[in-house]
């Protein structure tokens, strides 16, 4: 009896505290800022935008300094040379001689470089562009992603809480006919197969409400897990949803094709892939860049003949080159592992097509049957409800057993679940469905949070 007393006290409160429940959208919006999934997904969405920088940045100038000091011996020698001075005779056969050892040698040198034409570079600059983008399309697929979770968490939390309340309501009334079964034993009016069937089902029913409180916490650690929230009472589900115009499925499948996030990326890493191709390609290999540089070099020291110092600089402006004539192999093999990751990718793409395309048909399927569904376990439950009652009667006035209270009872409750669970299903495939054509958002989600107001 303390159990059962408890179970009605747990009912009692979740009913009373129902005025003031937190609903699906303010759900979701707590895990936007908790959920460690959307944390990730950000930190991946603020690195990718990143990397449009970094494109932008392959075709600015570079400028370097280099700079650098060393000991350093040098010996020169000249000879056979022709040397004039004004105001001296040309000589023939000179001969000049420099000497430094173990003389300080500086260098600085300041370059600039300007790529204007590189085949790699263009590759390289889209890749990164394409992987900004995929960066984008994983983000809106971790937030639709986070509007189904949150949703599948909070109507797991629903269904369990109802099924504590109905097992404890079915408890309460097998406690009344066991009680009452003994007394009619008692008095000779029953037989004593109404009190072990009815304690019987006492024992079973028990142990059910204590496997779905079991599951109720679950189900709320998940939901607490999510959104940060701690223990939350809930918006109950209202008892008839808002039918809504279903399109073709053919048009649903269409806006999938085209706007789900993760066919994109898939599609985005077939974009970066055919790049990686381009890049290695005997075409790709030159490159033409404006070049400056400005530069000193200097010696001093001590040598043979003395003190001793050289001296130079130079500058320069130009166009350079490049063209890379033989690697070994190496470039030919690159491409052509970037040639079949290149058609992996394509074959990945065409993978997530049919998978996409089989889910939103799922879903499409689920959402087209699922409101006669809901109606018509609707009607049962009223029919299973009207069942009771009369059996109930039934039963006060001799024309039922016992046995027969008890599996109306079980089959009112299971009717109810069973309800609840198909409404869910509805809601959950509405938002199945706009999430694979790529259209889940804050406003579709307040659309089916509409939906459980009372």
């Amino acid at each position: 009896m303390k159990l059962l007393k408890t179970a009605c006290a747990i009912a009692a409160a979740l009913t009373a505290l129902s005025a003031g429940a937190t609903d699906l959208l303010e759900v979701w919006r707590a895990a936007s800022t908790h959920d460690p999934e959307v944390a990730i997904a950000q930190s991946a969405r603020q690195a990718g935008q990143a990397r449009r920088g970094q494109a932008v940045a392959l075709w600015r100038p570079g400028v370097r300094l280099d700079a650098g000091v060393a000991a350093m011996s040098a010996d020169s020698e000249t000879s056979g040379a022709n040397f004039s001075a004004p105001g001296m005779s040309a000589s023939n056969g000179v001969a000049f001689n420099t000497s430094v050892n173990r003389g300080t040698s500086t260098n600085l040198t300041l370059s600039a470089r300007q790529p204007l034409f590189g085949p790699e570079r263009s590759a390289q600059s889209r890749q990164l562009e394409i992987a900004a983008d995929a960066a984008e399309f994983e983000w809106q697929a971790a937030q639709q992603d986070l509007v189904l979770r949150t949703a599948q968490r909070y109507f797991d939390v629903l269904l369990a809480t109802r099924k504590v309340e109905l097992l404890a309501k079915q408890l309460s009334a097998v406690e009344r006919a066991l009680v009452e079964a003994k007394d009619r034993f008692a008095l000779g009016d029953a037989p004593v197969t109404d009190t072990h069937e009815a304690s019987a089902r006492a024992l079973g029913l028990k142990a059910q409400w204590l496997a779905a409180q079991s599951e109720q916490e679950i189900s709320q650690t998940a939901l607490s897990d999510t959104s940060g929230l701690v223990s939350p009472t809930l918006q109950p589900l209202a008892a008839a949803g808002v039918a809504e115009s279903l399109a073709p499925l053919a048009h649903w499948q269409a806006l999938a094709l085209q706007n789900n996030p993760k066919l994109r990326l898939q599609q985005a890493n077939v974009q970066a892939a055919h790049e990686e191709a381009r890049k290695h390609s005997l075409a790709g290999a030159a490159t033409v860049d404006l070049v400056a540089q400005t530069g000193q070099q200097r010696l001093h020291g001590n040598g043979d003949f003395g003190a001793a110092s050289n001296n130079s600089r130079q500058q320069m402006i130009g166009v350079q080159l490049s063209v890379p004539l033989y690697t070994g192999g190496w470039r030919s093999a690159r491409q052509d592992e970037a040639l079949r990751l290149e058609d992996k990718a394509l074959a990945e793409v065409e993978r997530a097509r049919q998978q996409i395309s089989q889910q939103t048909q799922g879903a499409w399927l689920g959402l087209r049957s699922g409101s006669a569904r809901s109606q018509a376990l609707a009607e049962a439950a009223t029919a299973t409800r009207a069942r009771l009652d009369a059996t109930r009667l039934g039963h006060q006035v001799g024309d039922r057993t016992t046995l027969d209270l008890l599996n109306a009872e079980n089959d009112m409750s299971s009717a109810e679940l069973n309800w609840l669970q198909a409404r869910v299903d509805v809601l959950l495939n509405t938002l199945r469905l706009h999430a694979l054509a790529g259209q889940l958002d804050e406003s579709r989600l307040m659309s089916v949070n509409a939906q459980l107001q009372r």
